[in-house]
């Protein structure tokens, strides 16, 4: 016979149990809903901690305004990306001479756009974002404005400045070749004078690169174009305001600059193990001044002296021609070969350096024709038109009517450094 199955008998909840199990839940959740509301407290202090330090450190530096250009206003986050495109390829050490560089390149360029838009010539977002497409690789559009101001500067040329200068002008055709001292160039002037070709003593003798390497033919040009090709105005001076066929007497040009220069060179010591000579030297601009300041240093004259009055070397001539110099410094053999194996003491002859630059020279000059009508070739016209441009721009920048403001100390260039090589 099957046992009968005995159910459990259930348990009755009373009113009081049901009570106190309602209070424990909603102790519970208050409980619970306690500890979350700590947590939650704590993680806020912390996070606005943390923001409060990243707004500081890092949000509010680079939001902040730094250049002011007629109230359009740019960041320093701005900055930093002018910074990071125009020093590409930088180094560390010499960034801050490119930090003081972007900050007029953003003031130029913001000035162009103005300017522009004055002239009626403008950019749509179209041609600047084609021009970003352009590069290789393509920019982004952080760099919009540089591209902008790129593609404004050849619209100018080609629709404002092509209608500003002149295709015929008055032209001079000029021969020209720059000399060392005037006892070259008087010598070589006589040689001239005596019937000598002066295409082949150019192409041998001038110490200008275009001279030479056009055997001092220098063409038809209007006036202007010589200033800007030779960096001297000299040229321009005497070939608009002399009288053709004439051959000149030498013109010194204290500015010219020329790749050659003559040492004075004394060794005070050296050291052999470091490879490196201690020595006076006087870097001069001709061998003829250097023959004269050696004629003043033997009569007794002190090299310090004359090293601060004369000696075209910046980085010896303020502490009177004192200088270190190494074995494996580029300088010509010849200045080596005193360095390294004279007797102490004793003072050089000029030594003949041709890769080194010095200021000052002698011009001949001979206008062998004139024409008062004539066309101006395409090169010469680019170069009138950049420099119409480049005038306008200056005159943009001198405008007492144009602000442009940098807030930028050195404590916040340094930032910048700092963040551009971080990021």
């Amino acid at each position: 016979m099957a046992k009968k199955k005995v159910e459990k008998p259930k348990r009755e909840v009373t009113k009081r149990q049901l009570s106190r199990w309602q209070q424990q839940k909603r102790s519970q959740r208050i409980i619970l809903g306690s500890g979350i509301l700590v947590i939650v407290v704590v993680l806020g202090i912390v996070g606005a901690g943390v923001y409060n330090n990243w707004y500081i450190a890092e949000y509010k530096p680079l939001h902040e305004t730094v250049i002011e250009v007629n109230e359009t206003e740019f960041d320093m986050d701005y900055y930093i990306k002018m910074l990071k495109y125009y020093g590409e390829g930088v180094s560390t050490q010499y960034m801050p001479l490119v930090a003081d560089e972007v900050v007029s390149i953003i003031g130029r360029n913001e000035l162009i756009k103005q300017g522009a838009m004055e002239l009626g010539v403008s950019i749509s977002n179209d041609e600047v974002n084609q021009g970003l497409k352009n590069y290789d690789p393509p920019l982004s559009k952080d760099y919009k404005d540089v591209v902008r101001t790129e593609i404004l500067v050849d619209k100018l040329l080609d629709e404002y400045f092509e209608l500003e200068v002149p295709r015929v002008a008055t032209q001079r055709h000029v021969l020209a070749m720059l000399l060392e001292d005037d006892n070259q160039a008087n010598e070589v002037r006589a040689r001239l004078e005596a019937g000598e070709d002066f295409a082949e003593l150019a192409g041998e003798l001038s110490l200008d690169a275009i001279c030479k390497a056009q055997e001092g033919d220098l063409g038809w040009r209007p006036e202007g174009i010589l200033t800007m090709l030779l960096e001297s105005s000299i040229l321009d001076e005497h070939a608009f305001g002399c009288e053709v066929g004439v051959l000149s007497q030498p013109i010194y040009d204290e500015t010219k600059i020329k790749m050659v220069g003559h040492w004075l060179l004394e060794v005070l010591d050296r050291d052999e193990a470091a490879g490196e000579a201690h020595v006076n030297i006087i870097l001069l601009a001709s061998e003829q001044e250097a023959n004269e300041v050696r004629v003043r240093l033997e009569a007794g004259e002190g090299f310090a002296t004359l090293a601060r009055e004369f000696s075209q070397h910046a980085e010896s001539r303020e502490s009177g021609g004192e200088f270190v110099v190494s074995s494996q410094d580029m300088m010509s053999s010849a200045f080596n070969e005193f360095a390294f194996n004279s007797e102490l003491g004793v003072l050089s002859q000029p030594i003949r350096d041709d890769a080194v630059y010095t200021k000052g020279g002698y011009w001949l000059i001979k206008v062998v024709a004139v024409d008062d009508n004539r066309q101006i070739d395409k090169e010469d016209r680019d170069l009138l038109k950049a420099d119409a441009l480049n005038k306008w721009v200056k005159g943009l920048w001198d405008d007492p009517e144009n602000k442009v403001e940098s807030y930028l100390d050195d404590v916040k260039q340094q930032w910048a450094i700092w963040h551009l090589f971080e990021s």
